[in-house]
């Protein structure tokens, strides 16, 4: 197995993405921020993320957790981590994952919320992600697609996007993302493949899928060869060349010009 990275922060703002690999485990990790910036957390996204990746790379790390449990676990370990914060609120620290596991006969993979798992079969391609996020608060996601990135009437409309969702987040009859409740780990989308069948992967935070997903400039399978020829760091430059084109939105209406990108390409069988 060989695993290159490559993330870059949307902006001036710390990076709330994170990656990284141990054991035969991969996951890449997209920290969600308060819009308003009310976490009733000291700590912060950044670290949030960090803490929960070490703590998922660590318990998945052990083949007698699945997946789904080694996420409960870290999600219940990094919670008591920080007891002192209101972990209840709506605005806590929270992230989507995507992960995989590589053992002697099969790739196990484990998606929460909108990250993307890409498994190259060689003649085909399986995509997994989780799109509940986007049956939820459908007006006001709409309201958000009617103004300029940066204008009053786009911040405004993201923010009451954002309440809307929280009302919904982690709940039953809403949508489920990594945060303080080990209950989350339950609805993640779970498989196994066998080993043999896989060529190549590919583990992308929204901010790195969007060429496909919001643009729709690209296929996955464009997007998996330019993994494999060019490299992580390629797909993340392409993605900030297209919101240079388009900076207010008008085009490809979205939340904000650049989001925090993450790639990472893990060789399974090859060279």
């Amino acid at each position: 197995m060989h695993v290159a990275f490559a993330t870059l922060p949307g902006g001036v703002r710390a990076n709330e993405d994170w990656a990284g690999a141990a054991g035969g485990v991969v996951a890449v990790l997209d920290g969600i921020s308060a819009a308003d910036g009310n976490t009733r957390c000291r700590h912060g996204v950044p670290w949030y993320v960090h803490q929960l990746g070490v703590a998922f790379l660590t318990a998945a790390s052990d083949a007698d957790n699945s997946l789904s449990k080694a996420l409960a676990l870290a999600i219940t370990h990094v919670a008591a981590q920080h007891p002192e914060c209101d972990l209840s609120h709506g605005g806590t620290p929270s992230a989507t994952i995507a992960a995989l596991r590589i053992t002697t006969s099969r790739v196990e993979y484990l998606v929460l919320s909108d990250a993307v798992l890409l498994l190259d079969f060689g003649d085909s391609l399986k995509v997994v992600t989780d799109s509940q996020v986007e049956s939820v608060a459908a007006a006001e996601r709409a309201e958000t697609r009617r103004h300029a990135i940066g204008s009053a009437e786009h911040r405004q409309a993201v923010q009451e996007l954002v309440q809307a969702q929280r009302k919904l987040r982690n709940q039953p009859g809403g949508y489920w993302v990594v945060a303080a409740n080990p209950e989350a780990a339950r609805h993640a989308v779970i498989g196994a493949v066998a080993r043999s069948d896989v060529v190549q992967a590919a583990l992308l935070t929204d901010g790195a899928s969007r060429l496909v997903d919001a643009f729709g400039l690209a296929t996955w399978r464009e997007v998996m060869e330019l993994l494999a020829t060019a490299g992580p760091q390629a797909l993340i430059n392409k993605v900030r060349a297209v919101e240079d084109t388009d900076s207010d939105g008008q085009r490809w209406p979205r939340y904000k010009r650049s989001d925090d990108a993450t790639a990472a390409l893990v060789v399974v069988n090859g060279t």
